[in-house]
């Protein structure tokens, strides 16, 4: 059997990226910071790590004045990468590339170099993405020569957030870095792994960071602004908190819901980990990780109930739809924890759409529903706040204990799901794949080390990351 794998799975080893930053747009996130004194406005570069959640135009990064005469800003511009700057609110800059970003399962590298000494207009602003130079661009207005850009000015300069608007990034950042008075190769901040292929982070401690400039390793999760150059140009917090220091990094990239199956009246946030529905009729969401061998470990917070009509469980990705859709939908290949429904009060199992298990412990707002998925002998077990229901026990491996037969024969494209439905108040389930968006108050790994989670992994199970992906793969 095969795993489907997220395009940019490593193997282990080499240097390691320990934390991202989580931004989410509906908190404001932003990281700032205002330059003491100007410097080197011409020459300098940014290099920025980003995985991204919605299709939507977010910024980046930005400088510049809140009046938008002067500014610079670096955008998510609807799956496109933008680098747009104005001068006296006149347009002196405008890239927008031709190739879209839409993996969200995956990080992105991005490298922009700028030396507008150049003579050449192609070679005053240089954008690579992955270690690879962008040449196809749907927009292309390059700066004059010689001219001046807000970065190292002594303006406002920002992470996640639009310097004249209120257009805020949803998604992560790792590895933040400005390099002040040098335009650099993406080789000096990666590098291509020689087994796979990958981009890959490399170890920057040792560059020349110039006066402004910076790096932000987001691991100091009391202060994710800090600068770590040893220039000390920490940026400001704003909003971001220390449950939004995460381990999903460009190095070990963990599971999230898949935001390209949203459809009206569902709402993705916190990186993708939080589902709201507002319809009345039922909506599904699952991961972007798809198991079909290994052992894999998650929980689902139940962090707003109001509805016997919430689902939890496993979905073929093969065989769904998404208005009026549940993961016990009447089509092959599911499994589905339901709370209660119809005249029952009591949880429910249901099998491929057949009733396997009545009178289940119920659950509600602040309950935690745990899946222990064994791909290998065909099992899934469920837990509710710890204690496994059906006395299950996901270390019986061929016999089954307590678990639900999910009828693997290597034809079943699984992925841990979940579908609920508006009932009064908007339905809220928050997904943890091992980097939770939630407070976790005991806080347990898998055997690797790898994940965050409220409840003891069972043995031999591990999170949705790559660095597990890698081993499962041999």
């Amino acid at each position: 059997m095969s795993l489907i794998i997220p395009a940019n799975t490593l193997a282990s080893g080499g240097f390691a990226v320990a934390n991202s930053c989580r931004f989410n747009i509906a908190s404001s996130d932003n990281l700032s910071r205002t330059p003491s004194s100007g410097s080197n406005r011409k020459t300098f570069t940014i290099s920025m790590w980003v995985k991204g959640t919605t299709t939507t135009t977010q910024t980046l990064m930005s400088a510049g004045e809140t009046s938008g005469a002067y500014t610079f800003n670096v955008q998510w511009d609807s799956s496109k990468l933008s680098i747009i700057g104005n001068a006296d609110s006149s347009s002196i800059m405008n890239l927008k590339t031709t190739r879209l970003f839409r993996d969200f399962s995956a990080w992105y590298h991005f490298v922009l170099a700028f030396d507008t000494t150049q003579g050449t207009d192609t070679n005053r602003v240089k954008v690579y993405v992955n270690g690879v130079q962008e040449t196809s661009f749907s927009t292309s207005t390059y700066p004059s020569q010689n001219t001046n850009i807000q970065i190292n000015n002594n303006t406002p300069h920002s992470f996640g957030k639009s310097a004249v608007n209120n257009q805020f990034w949803g998604g992560y950042m790792a590895e933040l870095i400005l390099i002040d008075g040098s335009a650099l190769a993406p080789t000096d901040f990666g590098e291509f792994d020689e087994d796979s292929g990958i981009w890959k982070p490399i170890n920057v401690s040792g560059l020349t960071f110039g006066t402004n400039g910076f790096y932000l390793d987001c691991e100091d999760s009391s202060a994710l602004g800090a600068d770590v150059s040893g220039n000390t140009n920490n940026f400001t917090v704003n909003n971001l908190t220390a449950i939004d220091q995460t381990t999903d990094t460009p190095t070990n990239n963990f599971a999230t819901l898949n935001p390209l199956n949203q459809i009206s009246s569902v709402a993705y946030s916190e990186g993708n980990l939080k589902f709201t529905n507002s319809s009345s009729t039922n909506r599904l969401a699952f991961a972007n990780f798809v198991m079909t061998q290994g052992k894999w470990y998650c929980e689902m917070k139940i962090t707003e109930h109001n509805t016997n009509y919430t689902h939890i469980g496993l979905r073929n990705i093969g065989s769904y739809t998404l208005t009026n859709a549940y993961v016990n939908d009447p089509t092959n290949e599911k499994v589905s924890y339901l709370n209660g429904g119809g005249t029952s009060s009591a949880g429910r199992v249901f099998i491929h759409g057949g009733t396997e298990t009545d009178n289940m412990p119920s659950y509600t707002s602040g309950d935690i529903i745990g899946m222990a998925c064994d791909m290998d002998n065909g099992y899934l077990y469920y837990h509710k706040n710890g204690t496994y229901i059906n006395s299950g026990n996901p270390a019986s491996g061929g016999s089954g204990s307590g678990g639900f037969d999910i009828y693997n024969h290597g034809n079943v494209d699984y992925c841990f799901a979940v579908s609920n439905k508006d009932g009064g108040t908007d339905p809220v389930i928050d997904a943890n794949f091992g980097s939770p968006s939630f407070a976790i108050s005991s806080g347990n790994t898998d055997g690797n080390g790898y994940g965050n989670f409220e409840y003891a992994v069972p043995n031999s199970y591990l999170s949705l990351c790559t660095a597990n992906l890698s081993e499962v793969l041999g």
